[in-house]
Order: C-alpha cells, then structure tokens, then sequence
C-alpha cells in the first residue's frame, strides 16, 4: 500500500469510527418521559384537555416525539384504576408521572414512596406530603371567577345567574366563590343561584340543573367540571342564555352565547418540572396558577360581540387582581 492509499484508508477509517461513535450515542440517548394519568377525556374542553393541551405544547417546544415520549391514561374516573395506572408508569421508569385529579392525592402519596427515584405531580392541591419526589399544584380559580363575575353582572337582564357545579371542593368550589364576589361587587341585588350535581362527569344531570336555573330566570349561566358542557348544550338551546366558561376555552362548544372563559395554562409549571428534574431536583414544591404570573389566562370570545364599556370592566378587574389591588377570597 502506497503513502497516499494509506492516507486514503486512515483518513476513511476515522470518519467510519466518528460516524459509528455518534450513531451509538445517538442510539443511548434517550427522550424524556412524561406519563398523566386524567379523570376524563383528553377532549373534555375542561380540566384533562387543559392538562393535556399544556403537555403537547411543551413536547412541540422541546422538539417532538424524539424529545419528549408522552403517554397518558384518559377517563380515569375510578380511582384504583387510576392508582393502577399510576404505579405501572412509575414502575416502567418514567422520569414524570403526573396524577392530574385531587381524587388521586392518597394514591400518589403511597405509590412515591415506593418510587423514590420517580417524580410525581398531581393537583388540585399544595399537599406534597412531604415528600421530595412530589409537586403538587393548583389553579387560583378564584381569581378568573371574579372577572367572570364582574362582566356577568353587567350583562345580565333579569338579574338571576345559574351557577352548576359538580362537587363543592377544590377549584370548582373556589371558582364558584370568585365568581359570586365578582357580581356582588357590581351589583349585591343580582341573585345566584347555585346547583352541585354531586358528579364531575354525570352530563345529563348537568342539563338539567341548567334548565332549572334557565326555568327560575336566569340569563347568565356558568359552571365547572368536564360535565357543563350538558349546561352549555341547554344554554344553547334557549338561545339567549349568555355562558361563562373556565379551565378551557369553551368558546367553539357555542360561539354564539360564550362570553369569556378562564383558561388555564400549566406549561410554565410543566416547563420548571422538567428543568429541576434535569438538575437533580424531584419533587418537594407546590405551584399556584394565578393571573399575575400567567398562569391563568381570561380569553374573551371574538364571536361575541362584547361592548367595549363591558370588556374594560374585565379588564380593570384582571389587573386589579394581578396588582392585588382586588383581593377575591378562595
């Protein structure tokens, strides 16, 4: 073999090792996971679609499937189920195993311990049990509530708001409690009415309670829970029956009687998740959605035709309560 052919071959045979050493690394290199396991559909245009809506957008920031393998267990009402589920994204060594149901706090506060090297997120709630490899979170509903209020009591004739909820606890209860604030701020006469069905995914039961309000006078509606959209479908069907939405844009179930709705955005927490966890932080921290720090977001509906006097009033209301000049109780 002659210097030149020996070059040839030497400098042939480095680019083979290069390019092998780099497919091999390529190959070990492995995405990040995340795993959620949802008490509704990923479709709901309530509280899984938010959960999951936040989760695709960070996947499409981080640069798709490659980067970000996502996984999710949907309509798990059931709570073993949903332990069930829990446990085997834990055991399978996902690096994020979030809970996305306060139904589901005692399964994570078990399954964690059993997995220390697993972080776990779940809410609606600040309780990490103390646990280093847990994040707990929750939405300031409250908040969107009051805006929501203040331009319901502008808005409505009759001066009778229907109110169904599911269970009174967590964000639907504090929602509901902001909202009320917000129409007796404007005006204390307007009376609402509250109905809780007992149920976050019984929809018929929702229309009905929506109906009974409608019967009772009320031509403003607003509700919580993944089942409202049977009080939405009875909104409709009156046809001038105003609805305030919140944890989804709920605008395209009936632009035409929409108003506003509170949307709820978790990819900044999602996003300070997976940054501890690439340091060596796990868990150990709660995190509140509130206007101030973007979190919650009051999203007006374009198809409705808002006054501009009614749309300055939620906006005066929002950064009231962004600069704390307006404090709404949870």
């Amino acid at each position: 073999m002659n210097i030149r052919s020996l070059k040839i071959f030497t400098i042939a045979l480095a680019l083979a090792v290069t390019t092998f050493s780099g497919s091999a690394a390529q190959a070990q290199a492995k995405p990040f996971r995340i795993a959620v396991v949802m008490p509704s559909a990923s479709t709901d245009m309530a509280f899984s679609q938010s959960m999951f809506t936040a989760l695709k957008t960070i996947q499409k920031q981080m640069g798709g499937e490659s980067a970000l393998k996502l996984s999710f267990s949907e309509n798990m009402y059931k709570v073993p189920d949903a332990a069930a589920a829990i446990r085997d994204y834990a055991s399978q060594g996902y690096d994020i195993v979030i809970a996305h149901g306060s139904q589901y706090g005692s399964s994570v506060d078990d399954i964690a311990r059993e997995f220390p090297k697993t972080t776990f997120a779940w809410g609606t709630d600040v309780n990490t049990f103390g646990l280093k490899n847990v994040y707990a979170y929750t939405a300031a509903a409250e908040e969107g509530g009051y805006v929501n209020g203040v331009l319901a009591a502008k808005l409505t004739k009759s001066k009778v708001i229907g109110v169904t909820g599911p269970v009174k606890i967590g964000d639907a209860k504090t929602y509901i409690s902001g909202f009320t604030q917000g129409v007796k701020s404007v005006d204390p006469s307007i009376r609402v009415s509250e109905t809780w069905t007992g149920s976050f995914s019984d929809v018929a039961m929702m229309a009905e309670a929506a109906k009974t309000h409608i019967a009772a006078g009320a031509d403003v509606l607003t509700g919580s829970s993944q089942a409202v959209i049977g009080s939405i479908g009875a909104a409709k069907a009156k046809g001038k029956v105003l609805w305030f939405g919140t944890q989804q844009d709920e605008a395209p179930l009936a632009p035409a009687i929409v108003v506003a709705s509170q949307q709820y955005d978790w990819t900044g927490i999602l996003r300070k998740m997976i940054s501890d966890r690439k340091t060596g932080k796990l868990g150990g921290e709660k995190f509140v959605l509130q206007l101030n720090n973007g979190g919650l977001k009051i999203v007006y509906n374009p198809a409705f035709k808002l006054s501009a006097a009614v749309k300055a009033a939620g906006d005066k209301a929002i950064q009231g309560i962004a600069k704390g000049t307006i404090k709404v109780a949870p």
